[in-house]
């Protein structure tokens, strides 16, 4: 009899203790995507979870094969070694229609180093071009700091090997002539060609 108490009461003390215990916290789920590059491989993460419409979006051009023969196609430098790199579907005739924004303030990420976004004009552009940031790039975040209207850009993955090629096209040879406005002199020359993308297991 006091034995089968005192477990009782030994499980009573134990039960709230088991209760607190928060399970294991689980990453938001990504899908990898390969970019082969004339200059190399670049393997990406997509916040397919967290930026849902516009992971979803670049997803819908690499499995419909449009990224491939696309370019990297401008290199802007905001420092030494630091910066962003974009390329993407520009041929209107390859473009699906715009998507909605998804700013940082709601995703929760961040234009830190490796960052993949979604270049826009007015809320609600986005189609198929991307940047990739060189260095944090804070300033594009959604938020009174950042620039224009104040939404930002959207954050929708991050580079997981291969900084090394975007460091390499971030430094390689621009004309001083071609672009126009805050493009002038940051389009890159040659051009860096994705050959292909490719989701990876």
């Amino acid at each position: 009899m006091l034995r089968s108490l005192i477990s009782a009461f030994l499980l009573l003390i134990a039960t709230p203790a088991l209760a607190q215990e928060a399970p294991p916290a689980t990453a938001p789920r990504t899908v990898n995507v390969l970019l082969h590059t004339s200059m190399g491989d670049i393997t990406i993460a997509l916040e397919v979870e967290r930026a849902p419409v516009t992971a979803g979006n670049f997803l819908r051009y690499v499995d419909a094969h449009r990224l491939d023969g696309t370019e990297f196609y401008r290199a802007m430098h905001t420092a030494t070694d630091a910066g962003l790199i974009q390329g993407g579907v520009r041929d209107p005739r390859k473009l699906f229609p715009p998507i909605a924004h998804e700013p940082t303030s709601q995703t929760g990420l961040s234009h830190t180093d490796g960052a993949l976004s979604a270049p826009r004009l007015a809320v609600g552009t986005a189609q198929g071009d991307f940047t990739i940031m060189v260095g944090d790039q804070h300033y594009l975040d959604a938020g009174p700091g950042s620039a224009g209207d104040g939404l930002g850009y959207a954050v929708f993955g991050h580079v997981v090997s291969g900084m090394d090629v975007v460091h390499r096209i971030l430094a390689a040879p621009t004309s001083p002539t071609e672009g126009e406005g805050v493009m002038r002199g940051q389009m890159l020359s040659p051009r860096v060609t994705i050959i292909t993308a490719r989701r990876v297991g």
